[in-house]
Parts: C-alpha cells; structure tokens; sequence
C-alpha cells in the first residue's frame, strides 16, 4: 500500500541492523552507525581524494544511512558561506561515491515518504547509475589556438610538433624551463643553435611565472634523464619558437605548496595564491562535486534547481543579517542568512522538490572549525558530593551546577608545566571558568591541590571514576553545567593539539566518522533573559509530532523534528521538517516567541492557502569540501574568501564611501575621529 503524500514520517533516519552506538549531547540525541560503514567508504574517498565523484543509490537491500552529527553551531548547513539546499515533499536518500571505488560515500539520507520497499527503491536508483554511460573525458583544449596542456603529453606524442601556453615554474642556467598551467608540468629544453639565439635570449631572461607561448618539438628524454615523478616526465619539448605574453615583476611569495606563507599575504594577492596546486585542486573538485550533484538530483530524482533572491526582509530569530539600504528613507533590505522563507513558498507553490546551491550572509564573527573529541567528558558529581570542598558544594548548590572532568591519557610524559597553565588560562579566558588539575603519581597516589580535602576512599572512587592510570593528567571543572561543558569541550580539543604536537597520534586524518543529532529541543531560554525563550533551530520547526500537545502547555518540554549532520566532530549540514500550518506557526511566532508575526505575514498568508507538509537539508559546501581535502581552513576551498574579521585583504573591503555616495539612501555616519583622519588621507 502506497503511503499518502501527506504522510511525514516521524524519524528521519534509519536504524541500521546491528548495535549502534548511543550517547547523549546537550541539546540533543546522538545516533550514530557502526564506525565500519562510514569509516570504511570514505576511507576509500580519502584514498582517491582528488578522484572525481560521481553520484550512486546506496548500496543494496540494508544499506545504513550515514553515521549522524552532533550540534555545532546555529542555523542550517553549518555556517554561513555556499551550500547546498535541499527541500522536498516527501525526502529522498543521496550518496556519492569516488569513480574508482564501489564504497558508497553517505552524502546525506533522508527517509522517503514513498510507499515502495526501501531496499527495492534504492536497487533501483542504484541500477539508473550504474547504467548510465560514462561522460567523455573533457577536451581542455577547445576554444583556444593551444595544442595541448602542460600536462597531457606523453610518450606517444614523440615527433609531434606542438604549441603551449603556460607560467615559467623555473629556469635553470638558460638550458632549460619548466612551462606550468591547470593541468600540470612540461620540461621545455632552450635551444643552443645561433639560428635560435633569439629564442634562447627570451627564454633565458624571462622572468619567474612570466606567462609564455612556446611552439616545439616533442621528444623523449635521454635515458637514464627521465623523471617518473612527473606525469610528463618521459618526453620534453625543444622550443623552436617562443613569446613573453606578460612578463612578470617580483612575486610577494614563490607559487609553490611548501613554501610557508602567511594568510594575511596569500588573502592579499589570492590571485596569485590561486596559481598553487593545491587551491586549484581545490577548486576544481568543488567545481566537480557541484555539478554530480546537479546530475544526481534533476536527471534521476526531479528535482527543480531554483536561485531564490539575494535581497529580502529581516528574518526573526537566528544568526544576525547584514543590512543593504535602498532609496526609500529609513527602509532596509536584509541579506538573507539562508533561503528559509523562500524555500517554503516553492513547497506552496507546487515545486515539490527544490534545490540551489544558494549564498548565505550572516554577520557573525568567524569562529575555528570544531575537530573530533579524542576523550569524553565525565560527571563526578556523586564522586565528590560529599566532601568538605568549598567550590564544589558551592557548584552543587546551583539549580544547574555541575562537577565534570576529562582525563588526559599520559599527560604528564607530553604536556609541559607551561602547557598544563596555558590549558587553565585558556579556560578562564574564554569561558571565565576555573580549572582545577590532578595528576596520577607513578605509585597510584594523586597530586593535587584537592588531595587534602579528600580521604584515601574518596580519592579510590576518583581514580576508578575517571579510569585514571600513572601519568594521566585530570582537568577538573565546577560550575553551571552549559558553562563547564563548553571549558572542558574546548580544553579536550587543545589538549588534543598539544598532544598531537608533541608526538602522539590521536587521530587518523583519512577517517570519515559521520553521525546525526536528532531530538533536539524546539526552544531554548534566551541568554540575557532566561524566563523567554528562542528557537533552538529557526521558528519555523515543526514540533515533534509526540510532543505537539505540550507546544501549547510547556513548550519547553517540547522536541523538534530538527536534525544535524556531523563529519568527524564538524557540522556539514543541518534541516528540519517545517511547521505547515499557519495556525500553528501564528502561535510560536506570537505566543511562544514574542514575535511580531505581521513580520512574517507573507508566509503565514502563503501556509492557508494548502501548504503541503515539506521538510529538507542544507549542507555547508565549504565545510564539507575542506574536510574531504583535508584542508586546514574552509579558506582554502574558496576562491575569494574573507579574512577571520571579515575583511577581503585583496580588495580592502569594507571600504569608506562619501557623504555624497550616501546621500541618496538618507544615511548619514557619525565618523570616529581616527577614522575621519584616514577618510581625509
């Protein structure tokens, strides 16, 4: 029996066959599936890192969905930047996988709405895939007077007389040259002969990434010269004829990946940055993943790719909007932080599957990308509940207070004294929360400031309560639960740096650990005001449909239909399923929110006129794409990215304007003197 449209099911995620592992995070419940499925597919991704992907139905009758995320940060897909959106009506599963490889890579799953068997359905997507015919290699050399890259001759080309376009990488004694563009290296040999003296002079005097035309022979190496390093590293080509198309003055920085550079100088000349290996690797597998996407969704499952408007009105709630004025006094347009409002009205308007790959804005300072725990967080609060310590029954006496701890395995052997004061200075700093440490001695006794205050039974239970072993370091913290949870999440994650730094590996950067967050809560008490409340996700979260009785008697017990993605501890993506009736969403925004729905009136209006029930996902393309490459900063998979403070280097963006060039938008600027001095300069 097919299941009605209408139908959303309850649980967006599939419990795989088999144990699973369960655990509890603050704001919400984590599922994850066997590490083997995960681990083991993108493991093979990782293998073939800059392979291109092409998109498969899972793997068959059973397959698991993908191991699930935890919270790591507010709004859908992970932060600001490009990503992914994706709604429907019902939703549907979607998996990549490297060319060379059968490991399915989980993309992101959804349970289907559609009454067929799950396993049938997913053969089939998978034999559509599997049956299509493979793309024909690119020609690279269409459009253009080049016969060919730097990087595709070979030894069949011997005896070929051909023509390159590309950047001088090196020259060595005016013999020969190393000619760069997208592809790869040529060795170019200068030739020697008067008759072509001139070239050599070009050559030999061309300057450092000078851009070059060179028309030649190709031949192979002598024996015993060839380089099996390089792809081309058989053949080279004897200039016959050449020409400087550009030359080029003194670099800031040589092009190359081992050469240390600092952020601030490769955001400043990012064109020239973008010349590295590394960033075009980059982004051309970016370029790659997008467009199987594309594929994948509109050719195989019908979904209609729509570009939503940059300009638009204040969404309530969620992260802060940067303001855009307009030429009518006092009236601004907000930069949407995601497509949220819009991606609703495409489900009223019939477009039952909708995705962009959209721009999103949210003024927020920039903030690390979070890395996997390495130890867990432990309570010992009953531990310690009965001792005489001041600070602890100090904690204990807080309507919230907790006492936790993480151990930190052969501390004492890597961290140093500096490094134990820099882990507690970074706690107070950051969450103003003190840290008390212990350390197991080698004949099972422990040193701490704590120590007196505790008996030897006490001091028993501690040990056997946080598993310590001789040379284990302790990192104690007491206070309001969110406030130690937050200092010694932080504390494991730089711990685990410093340990890492000093020789220790703790984690394997090949693998891909994926998990959901699910159950989160539909509101949480404001910070600056505990007794109202916010949305956890975005006001337009669907309760829980088990707890949708208590949205109108203690909404703060209420869960919502709210789900994360999580790739080895970072937040690649996040969705909900949407609140579709405009009685219901009236009372959150107004009853429950303190909102001023008339805000929002355009899409309460738009949800009577037969809103279907819809849900979706957005994943943080940036995000996501950094951690398949490895990359240490989203940074680096961005052509033009900002720096930490939002500032483009390149073009010093934000920039002053005149009084006169604010006119028309009645905006007048109250300027700092220091900054009147720099506008006058």
């Amino acid at each position: 029996m097919r299941r009605p449209l209408g139908l959303i099911p309850r649980r967006l995620w599939i419990r795989p066959k088999g144990r699973t592992r369960e655990s509890r995070l603050r704001l919400g419940r984590v599922r994850a599936a066997p590490s083997s499925v995960g681990s083991s597919a993108m493991a093979a991704i990782a293998r073939q890192r800059r392979s291109n992907f092409l998109p498969v139905g899972p793997r068959g009758r059973g397959a698991p969905p993908p191991p699930s995320l935890r919270r790591a940060g507010g709004g859908e897909g992970g932060g600001g930047g490009g990503r992914v959106d994706f709604l429907f009506s019902p939703p549907e599963p979607l998996f990549f996988t490297s060319r060379r490889s059968v490991a399915p890579l989980p993309f992101f799953w959804l349970r289907g709405g559609c009454g067929m068997a799950l396993p049938r359905l997913l053969a089939r997507a998978l034999h559509r895939v599997a049956s299509a015919a493979t793309p024909a290699a690119p020609d690279f050399n269409s459009f253009v007077t080049r016969t060919n890259t730097c990087g595709e001759l070979r030894s069949a080309h011997v005896g070929q007389k051909v023509t390159l376009y590309g950047w001088v990488q090196y020259q060595r004694q005016g013999l020969f040259l190393v000619l760069r563009d997208f592809q790869g290296l040529t060795q170019i040999i200068i030739p020697q002969d008067e008759a072509h003296s001139h070239v050599k002079e070009l050559l030999s005097n061309a300057p450092v990434e000078s851009v070059v035309r060179v028309t030649g022979i190709v031949s192979s190496r002598p024996l015993g010269q060839e380089n099996p390093k390089m792809p081309t590293g058989d053949i080279e080509v004897k200039a016959e004829t050449a020409e400087i198309l550009n030359s080029c003055k003194k670099l800031p920085f040589e092009i190359k990946d081992f050469i240390k550079k600092s952020e601030a100088l490769r955001m400043q000349y990012r064109y020239l940055d973008l010349r590295s290996f590394r960033l075009q690797s980059n982004l051309r597998l970016r370029s790659q993943m997008v467009m199987r996407m594309r594929e994948y969704l509109c050719n195989l499952h019908g979904f209609v790719d729509v570009e939503t408007p940059t300009l638009f009105k204040r969404t309530p709630g969620g992260a802060k909007e940067f303001l855009v004025p307009s030429r009518e006094a006092g009236k601004f347009y907000s930069l949407p932080q995601s497509p949220q409002q819009f991606k609703q009205l495409l489900m009223v308007g019939g477009l039952d599957r909708y995705f962009q790959v959209a721009r999103c804005y949210r003024d927020e300072g920039s903030r690390p990308d979070r890395q996997p725990e390495f130890t867990q967080i432990m309570d010992i609060g009953d531990v310690l509940r009965g001792s005489d310590i001041h600070f602890v029954q100090n904690a204990l006496s807080y309507p919230h207070g907790s006492i936790k701890a993480i151990c930190i395995p052969q501390g004492v052997k890597y961290l140093t004294n500096k490094d134990l004061e820099s882990l507690k200075e970074s706690a107070k700093s950051q969450f103003n929360q003190e840290i008390m440490q212990i350390i197991c001695r080698p004949d099972g006794r422990l040193k701490s400031l704590l120590t007196k205050f505790l008996g030897e039974k006490e001091q028993s239970e501690l040990i056997r309560a946080l598993n310590m072993q001789e040379d284990d370091v302790v990192l104690l913290a007491a206070g309001e639960h969110k406030q130690v949870c937050s200092a010694l999440g932080a504390l494991r994650l730089f711990s685990a740096n410093l340990l890492e730094a000093a020789g220790l590996a703790l984690r394997d950067p090949t693998a891909f650990h994926f998990l959901w967050v699910v159950d989160f809560p539909l509101f949480l008490p404001k910070a600056k005001n505990p007794t109202e409340l916010e949305s956890a996700h975005h006001p337009f979260t669907a309760p829980h449909p088990s707890d949708a009785s208590l949205l109108y008697s203690d909404p703060t017990k209420v869960r919502s239909q709210h789900y994360d993605l999580v790739l080895n501890g970072n937040e690649v993506g996040g969705g909900s399923i949407r609140i579709h009736s405009a009685e219901q969403q009236r009372f959150v925004l107004e009853k429950v929110l303190k909102e001023d729905s008339e805000v929002l009136s355009h899409l309460i209006e738009a949800l009577e006129f037969g809103a279907p029930p819809h849900g979706g996902i957005a994943l943080g393309l940036d995000r996501l794409i950094s951690l398949i490459v490895d990359a240490p900063s989203i940074r680096d998979v961005i052509a033009f990215p900002k720096s930490f403070r939002g500032r483009d280097l390149m073009g010093s963006a934000p920039d002053y304007v005149t009084p006169e060039e604010l006119e028309p938008y009645h905006i007048q600027v109250s300027w700092p003197l220091e900054e009147k001095e720099a506008k006058k300069n």
